[in-house]
């Protein structure tokens, strides 16, 4: 088979979207404590082991095209199991392609619960969610499931337009985010301790910036012609560009002045609104959908202080609200060169229509999935660490490293690995007490 230049931009578009991941990992680690960025960076990468090896074994199969499928829900698991049966090079491709997308939604998770959730009990989580969440979201709507041309809701309303992902990403992790701080409860100190403001936000603005580089493969790798990736790339520049102006604009007339952190969010938040829409809609579109989900987005990540529900990194805030924009928009802005057109441009309320009811399916579905793999994990193993272990610090109690080491952590001498100086394992018990005591004490001032 020959290597065509489509196969090639597929190939180099799942590498950019996979970079995204780390990325993530980076965004999320500087928004968080010192001491707890080490244990946030892992949730991003021990998702890409989890969902990356159940996508291989069983997501594929379940989110592929496939007439043996339940209810229009979701595709067998078992008639693709390990991709035996995808012998087209291509195929195997576009599986990677879509284990990335796969992985990056289950990331975006942690960030509501950052500082507070077992990384074990995270590692169990990461690829039941993805079966029995993600991977019947992405084969309703791309697989040729309910929400598609082939599916009941598709045929009875209209079929849902979410180029890469609205729904299938964004509105589904920022649902089960908001279902997750539910069930484990808010950080201690949430809204009053001024110790959780970010603690290296040059690590966002890294990260943000290596999520915007992967995301002109994550929204363009699915191009099916140079117009439309040219259209693609245009809107992944515009969308975010005016939703961080929207986003700073908020924040220099609510709050006095625009900051770094807000620019960060806004560039993500105009991603994500782009996101379903990127190949439906005009350069023009783009700009004004990205200022409605900058506005948007920046108002209401304060509704997690007046609501009292501890979304620690803005996941709710950003990529449900963002996601929700950037889904119901295509009702109003669809242009007619791509299919059914939006309200704007003659198209009347059909697509507006299906685009509201299958935000809200979403929700629906989500939530419920979400809380019938959650509820259990925290009922039986706990989800959340122990008070103790959350003024410690996540890394240093589940890890035992940490972050940065300035010199007081107790092995500034000869080397003693930190395990020996939480566990006491050391053969001078007397001397790991000691250690432990200074290893406290530092922690205490890194973490703070």
């Amino acid at each position: 088979m020959e290597l065509t230049a489509g196969l090639v931009w597929l190939l180099v578009a799942s590498a950019l979207v996979l970079f995204m991941t780390p990325g993530l990992a980076f965004f999320y680690g500087g928004m968080t404590r010192a001491k707890a960025a080490l244990n946030m960076m892992m949730m991003s990468f021990v998702a890409i082991g989890t969902v990356g090896i159940m996508w291989v074994l069983w997501g594929a199969s379940m989110a592929t095209s496939n007439t043996d499928n339940f209810f229009q829900i979701f595709a067998n698991p078992f008639s693709h199991f390990g991709l035996h049966n995808f012998t087209d090079p291509a195929d195997l491709l576009k599986v990677g392609y879509a284990a990335t997308f796969a992985i990056i939604t289950v990331a975006l998770i942690s960030g509501a619960v950052a500082d507070r959730a077992k990384f074990s009990a995270w590692t169990i989580f990461t690829p039941i969610w993805a079966t029995l969440v993600y991977a019947p979201l992405a084969y309703m709507v791309w697989g040729g499931g309910l929400f598609s041309k082939d599916g009941w809701f598709g045929q009875t309303f209209a079929p849902v337009i979410d180029f890469a992902g609205g729904t299938v990403v964004h509105i589904n992790a920022g649902v089960a985010g908001l279902i997750l701080v539910l069930i484990i409860g808010n950080r201690k100190g949430f809204g009053k301790d001024p110790n959780h403001r970010p603690h290296n936000i040059p690590f966002v603005m890294l990260g943000a910036a290596i999520l915007w580089f992967g995301w002109f493969g994550f929204n363009a790798g699915a191009a099916a012609t140079v117009e439309q990736a040219g259209l693609i790339w245009i809107n992944t520049l515009a969308a975010p560009a005016a939703a961080m102006l929207g986003w700073l604009a908020v924040e220099r007339y609510r709050d006095g002045h625009p900051t770094s952190l807000g620019a960060a969010s806004g560039v993500v938040a105009g991603l994500v609104a782009i996101t379903p829409a990127c190949a439906n809609v005009s350069p023009l579109g783009a700009i004004g959908l990205g200022v409605v989900a900058g506005v948007a987005s920046a108002l209401a990540v304060g509704l997690k202080f007046k609501l009292g529900y501890d979304d620690s990194l803005d996941v709710v805030g950003v990529h449900l609200v963002s996601g929700v924009v950037g889904t119901v928009a295509i009702g109003f802005l669809a242009t007619p060169t791509q299919g059914q057109a939006g309200l704007f441009y003659g198209g009347g309320t059909t697509q507006l229509v299906a685009q509201l009811l299958a935000a809200a399916l979403s929700i629906v579905f989500t939530s419920v999935m979400t809380f019938i793999i959650a509820y259990p994990i925290h009922k039986f193993m706990g989800f959340r660490v122990s008070q103790e272990q959350e003024i410690v610090g996540v890394d240093l109690s589940l890890h035992a490293e940490t972050a940065y080491e300035f010199g007081v952590g107790g092995h500034g001498g000869s080397f003693q690995p930190l395990h020996e100086l939480i566990t006491g394992s050391a053969s001078d018990g007397k001397k790991t007490d000691d250690k432990k005591t200074e290893a406290a004490a530092g922690k205490e001032s890194v973490g703070a």
